[in-house]
């Protein structure tokens, strides 16, 4: 098994992560349009995250490079999407938590906050205080869609990591194959 992720190329990691991203968002549109759950701001900007990790992992598929710079380079930019939606579950998750006397009132909606405020501006008021991402609006075996998605994110987080481990591993001299032009 080890020598199977050993040998596993930048294109086999990162069609694994666009596959797993494909299944988040389909769950999450699926929620939406079939069951009619609607978003709250810290859920778009969760899929934000999955679809930035989607985009690097694409790119990285198409590209599949050979060395270990590149797998670096998109292993890091996978890890900072991911890594971001592992904050914003992560704070979605701790605004659930918090006792009703706690939770920050509600702002106004998403799109409204988009057309008139700079993105800087949204962004700290959605991380800030967003009382409707408070709200538990559904439970699958006890746990609420914010904790779904942390663990969807830290299984996603496996592919940003065996890239950068194929690069580190390339960089200390251990060869995938043994023809160098491979590596």
């Amino acid at each position: 098994m080890i020598d199977t992720l050993r040998e596993a190329r930048v294109r086999c990691w990162s069609l694994a992560g666009l596959a797993f991203c494909v299944l988040m968002m389909a769950v999450a549109l699926g929620l939406e349009h079939i069951v009619g759950l609607e978003p709250c701001p810290l859920c778009i900007f969760q899929r934000v995250a999955v679809i930035s990790a989607g985009v690097v992992f694409a790119v990285a598929a198409l590209h599949d490079p050979q060395g270990r710079l590149g797998a670096a380079l998109y292993g890091l930019l996978s890890l900072l999407a991911v890594g971001t939606g592992i904050g914003l579950a992560g704070r979605h998750l701790w605004l659930q938590s918090l006792p009703a006397d706690q939770v920050p009132s509600c702002g106004p909606g998403l799109d409204y906050m988009l057309e008139v405020l700079p993105l800087q501006k949204v962004i700290s008021m959605v991380l800030s205080a967003s009382g409707e991402c408070a709200e538990i609006s559904a439970r699958f075996l006890g746990l609420s869609l914010p904790g779904w998605t942390l663990i969807g994110f830290v299984v996603l987080v496996l592919v940003p990591l065996g890239l950068l481990w194929r690069s580190l591993q390339t960089r200390h001299g251990y060869r995938w194959s043994g023809d160098p032009s491979q590596d």
